[in-house]
């Protein structure tokens, strides 16, 4: 007897045979017309069936959304090493990686599996470059708060007095301050790409995990209170919230090359133009702000910039506030570089990341912990003087003790005649004429000595 209690036909019956000679789906279809519905025992036969199927079907699903949500499953693939590795060494590796990158609810969890198939093709056709969350995979506020209260006036350390609240109300992604709470903000660094990727370990994704990744950057607060301070939201645009794709990058680049009709003369000394321009704004603008962080400039200022507005514990030293500190600091960076540069950093004060290489950055940790304490050493003050930001935007101009040019100028001597005095003088003055491609730090300013002692003169210190 059949499942449906129809007794089977042989297979030398004319009609069987003649059965046969169709297709499968007909017979299947011809079978299921052949069907008496009304009799009560098939219906109980045909639902049984069905829920037997649906729990086949629906158990087999939860067990693949539920693996495809897994950890796990994330770090099955090469191309995620980076990403899986530096999520092990957070401080959010105990949960599951859906739980920030999908919007809560089973529609969002569903609809992002199926857009995620693109994700299939990719690894079978090819790795890709450089893994970059989209700004349609942005994520939302929605998957922090289903964790993290809205209401926290103070951060976790205890320093830092951020109203999330009001910030959130602004629809102010939290990710625009929190982008590299998990992943140390690898993308944007350029340490994600396809060659290092075999690198990433759970020991050295700990040594990349450095805090100025992980906390929310001062440049990023700084650059958008500054906007907000010029009546602009810059929020408003999600692109201000992500790394930027590097294939649409490329994309623009390759057509801003197609579309231009200009000389290459006439591009280069534009493209010199210009970033001397750039140069220019950025040291302006870091003066601008640094005025603003020491309460000097307060006026038009809508959001104030002074330290104390959203640090507890930090705040402008002491002596930072004496008459001749700028004058006298020298002495004190060379005794304490180590701290100047905890406040004085461009990285924290400017909003983009640098790109990296990872090889270096693990051979400098090799460094740091070989040789943590800090020594006194002019060269290295020298140094931080030409390529920070904080330091050349002063160490380029004048300097009030030069007095004017025609007085300097024969009075200058005795101001450099011991080797100390010259090495002082060497902070912002090369010796020589710098050489162009040179890979030296250039100095903060173009006047070097011997543009006027062309026929030499004596030196016991070597630039």
């Amino acid at each position: 007897m059949a499942i449906w209690g129809k007794k089977r036909k042989k297979e030398t019956d004319p009609e069987t045979r003649e059965e046969k000679k169709k297709g499968l789906f007909r017979r299947l279809w011809q079978k299921i017309k052949n069907i008496d519905w009304k009799d009560p025992v098939t219906r109980w036969k045909a639902m049984f069936v069905s829920l037997i199927a649906l729990i086949v079907v629906g158990g087999g699903g939860y067990g693949v959304i539920t693996f495809t949500n897994s950890p796990t499953f994330c770090s099955s693939c090469h191309e995620m090493a980076p990403e899986y590795t530096t999520y092990t060494a957070s401080a959010h590796n105990q949960i599951s990686c859906v739980q920030c990158h999908i919007k809560p609810g089973f529609i969002n969890m569903v609809t992002h599996k199926m857009k995620s198939m693109k994700e299939v093709y990719y690894h079978v056709t090819g790795v890709p470059e450089q893994i970059v969350q989209t700004e349609e995979e942005a994520i939302s506020n929605q998957n922090c708060l289903q964790c993290h209260s809205k209401n926290r006036l103070v951060t976790a350390s205890g320093d830092l007095k951020v109203n999330h609240k009001g910030h959130i109300e602004q629809d102010i992604p939290c990710i625009t301050c929190h982008q590299g709470v998990v992943h140390a903000k690898i993308a944007s660094r350029g340490i994600n790409v396809e060659e290092v990727r075999g690198e990433y370990t759970k020991e050295t994704a700990e040594k990349l995990m450095e805090k100025k990744y992980l906390a929310p950057n001062m440049g990023t607060c700084i650059d958008c209170h500054d906007k907000v301070n010029n009546g602009e939201k810059p929020w408003k645009e999600l692109s201000y919230s992500v790394p930027p794709n590097p294939e649409e990058v490329d994309k623009k680049l390759e057509e801003n090359k197609k579309t231009s009709t200009e000389s290459t003369t006439t591009e280069t000394t534009t493209a010199g133009e210009g970033t001397e321009a750039t140069v220019a704004e950025h040291d302006q603008k870091t003066q601008d702000i640094i005025l603003q962080a020491i309460g000097k400039q307060q006026k038009d200022v809508k959001l104030s910039m002074v330290c104390e507005t959203c640090h507890k514990k930090i705040k402008v030293p002491a002596n930072h506030k004496v008459a001749d500190w700028s004058q006298a600091h020298g002495g004190t960076a060379i005794q304490e570089l180590n701290k100047c540069v905890n406040c004085h950093q461009d990285s924290k004060w400017i909003r983009e990341i640098p790109k990296e290489d990872i090889i270096s950055l693990l051979k400098m940790k090799q460094q740091e912990t070989e040789t943590s304490k800090y020594t006194p050493n002019l060269t290295v003050v020298k140094e931080q003087s030409r390529v920070n930001k904080f330091c050349s935007a002063c160490h380029g101009n004048r300097p009030p003790g030069h007095v004017q040019s025609d007085q300097w100028l024969t009075a200058h001597a005795v101001k450099a005649q011991t080797p100390e005095q010259k090495a002082e003088c060497y902070v912002c003055h090369d010796r020589e004429k710098p050489k162009e491609g040179s890979t030296e730090v250039k100095a903060p300013t173009d006047v070097y000595c011997q543009y006027c002692h062309r026929t030499g003169f004596k030196t016991d210190v070597k630039n």
